[in-house]
């Protein structure tokens, strides 16, 4: 009996190691992050993505696919470590995204920064998308490490209809395309209106850059125009966080020209206004 007891044990203790459990709370989050990091480690990144995938869940390689789809037949590694160092939970308990570092690879490794956005469904965390960006050298940035920010109160409407729904999401894609428009008429400091104080943007070859002045400096230092063309926009039930992603088409002040596949996250103001905190940028398949 003793034995028996003892292999149960282990196997719930083995179950847990991989749990990504959604207890409305920002460490849960993270726990399921690092959850997926250990599987990676131990299973392969094949294994760990198609366990942590939504059924709808997006990844870039280097643009957007099924998660599960690209995984069934991907070449796997044990070769990647993951750790977030940001997190950020909706009040409707059910919906965040995180980012972090990864280092790739054995012999030859690569670096960089990720971004995920996670749902919560039937009490676990799934990731719906999935986008990094390659950095030229191991990231020693000053980035903070462990920001994990638990929400303040809970809201999630009980009785809202697909309609109520689609209108919401419909907020967030005019935002966006108010935002393109004065890109297109004011130049890329149009970006000023739309980007948090305490922003970040992961863009491939630099460190993460925190705080809007610091993101708009590398804009005007590096960027001449920039077009965004929306593919999809969602929101958290919460009303406080949604995504859009896309295509950017850039114009490096170097005269040069580059396509990026992107992920904005969005924040609601106290003003009812939408801006961006995080922003990440990856090249896109040419």
């Amino acid at each position: 009996m003793k034995k028996i007891y003892l292999s149960v044990l282990a196997l719930a203790i083995g179950a847990n190691v991989y749990a990504q459990k959604s207890d409305g709370t920002v460490k849960s989050l993270v726990n399921a992050e690092k959850a997926f990091a250990q599987k990676a480690v131990k299973d392969g990144v094949n294994a760990a993505f198609t366990a942590f995938a939504a059924p709808d869940a997006i990844v870039f390689r280097p643009n957007p696919i099924n998660a599960k789809k690209f995984y069934a037949t991907a070449v796997d590694t044990k070769n990647l470590t993951w750790e977030p160092n940001y997190a950020r939970l909706s009040k409707s308990r059910d919906w965040g995204f995180t980012s972090g570092t990864y280092v790739a690879g054995a012999d030859k490794k690569t670096y960089g920064h990720y971004l995920s956005v996670w749902r919560g469904k039937d009490g676990e965390w799934q990731f719906v998308i999935d986008l990094g960006a390659e950095a030229m050298k191991p990231i020693k940035g000053k980035e903070p490490k462990n920001t994990f920010v638990e929400p303040t109160g809970t809201h999630s409407p009980k009785f809202a209809t697909s309609k109520d729904l689609k209108a919401a999401t419909e907020i967030i894609s005019n935002t966006e395309k108010t935002l393109n428009t004065m890109l297109k008429t004011h130049g890329i400091q149009a970006f000023s209106g739309f980007i948090n104080p305490d922003a970040r943007l992961m863009f491939p070859g630099t460190d993460v850059i925190i705080g809007k002045d610091d993101i708009l400096a590398f804009n005007n230092r590096v960027i001449d125009k920039i077009n965004l063309k929306t593919t999809q926009a969602d929101k958290a039930l919460g009303g406080d966080f949604a995504y859009t992603y896309g295509i950017a088409t850039i114009d490096y002040k170097a005269n040069l020209r580059e396509s990026f596949n992107y992920v904005f996250i969005w924040e609601r103001q106290a003003d009812a206004n939408w801006n961006i905190i995080a922003q990440i940028f990856t090249v896109a398949e040419r």
